[in-house]
């Protein structure tokens, strides 16, 4: 099987190409090469994907089973990946968000027939139009899309809310004692899931027939709290985390650039149903609780002092926060 990511060196999709090259895929990554691929095996294809030209002359005659985007965030990628691909593959895969669904939920048990709404977030709603585009080509001119909406998956990085993205700034915070903050009281429910596991069921996917024009979510079924999740993190760290508990409406009002990731997606509390994943890729099951999968995160951490990066924005912003709400 010849695939295509467009991106390939994020979270998740490195995590995936190792799978898929595990399992004997013929995998290229399509990118600009400004992150470093460490995944042996993948065929490497250096092109902007903005730039038409470039993309002309990189794929040429080269023809794929599938493509996945795992970069497209507005409706206008999605024209460009049309116009590029309409006829030339097999399945196009469109990596969406589960943050596209409905908030608030109106129930706490998400379904792929969960309504996408979100007035919180650009982000969600671009990723709502990307979809609509895509449905609306594969029923008009039979474009073959499936499409995936991860939630919140890890890896080398710490699946949090508030402290920082593929950085090391809040475990400092935690190994430093310096306080750290769980938005409500954190009670709320929360699913985070390894991307090894996403892989698995994501990967099932892959030349079936079955999942075009449908879209799937893929996520752990194990159901945390906030609070656990933080506690899980500083206990693998060796620590014991001095949380502070903050309204979600404060935080944001204090940081408006958190709306969308708060209100947007995290304040609520969600579960998952993955019976449809589980019914196009049988025997697929997420098989990595959290406390063990923190672990390998931290391992790979502490075994390169580079990797350990302190975001000193994040850092500001967080005790920004605190300090107003000392106040």
């Amino acid at each position: 099987m010849k695939v295509l990511f467009i991106g390939g060196t994020g979270t998740i999709s490195t995590a995936v190409s190792g799978l898929a090259v595990a399992q004997g895929m013929d995998l290229y990554h399509l990118n600009r090469g400004v992150r470093a691929a460490e995944v042996p095996g993948v065929h490497h294809l250096t092109a902007d994907i903005r730039r038409p030209g470039e993309m002309a002359a990189i794929l040429h005659d080269r023809q794929f089973d599938i493509v996945v985007d795992w970069i497209a965030y507005t409706p206008d990628d999605i024209e460009r990946d049309l116009r590029l691909f309409s006829g030339k593959v097999g399945q196009f895969i469109f990596i969406s968000s589960a943050s596209a669904y409905q908030k608030p939920p109106g129930r706490a048990v998400i379904t792929e027939s969960t309504p996408l709404h979100n007035p919180y977030w650009d982000y969600s709603r671009n990723k709502i139009a990307c979809e609509l585009r895509l449905m609306r080509a594969y029923c008009e001119e039979g474009f073959p899309v499936t499409i995936v909406r991860p939630s919140l998956t890890y890896d080398h990085n710490f699946p949090i809310a508030i402290g920082g993205w593929g950085c090391y700034t809040l475990a400092d915070r935690m190994k430093r004692g310096a306080p750290i903050i769980v938005h409500g009281d954190g009670s709320s429910l929360w699913v985070v899931t390894h991307a090894e596991d996403f892989g698995r069921g994501f990967l099932g996917l892959f030349g079936n027939a079955q999942a075009l024009g449908n879209a799937f979510h893929i996520t752990s079924d194990e159901v945390l709290t906030w609070n656990q999740i933080y506690e899980t993190m500083a206990d693998a760290l060796g620590v014991k985390a001095d949380i502070v508990h903050i309204s979600s409406d404060f935080i944001v009002r204090t940081v408006p650039e958190l709306t969308g990731n708060l209100l947007g997606d995290k304040s609520w509390s969600v579960i998952f149903d993955n019976g449809k994943i589980k019914e196009f890729v049988p025997g697929f099951q997420a098989v990595i609780p959290f406390r063990k999968g923190i672990r390998r995160t931290v391992a790979w951490f502490d075994a390169d002092a580079a990797r350990r990066r302190i975001d000193t924005a994040v850092n500001e912003q967080m005790d920004r926060i605190l300090a107003a709400y000392a106040r």
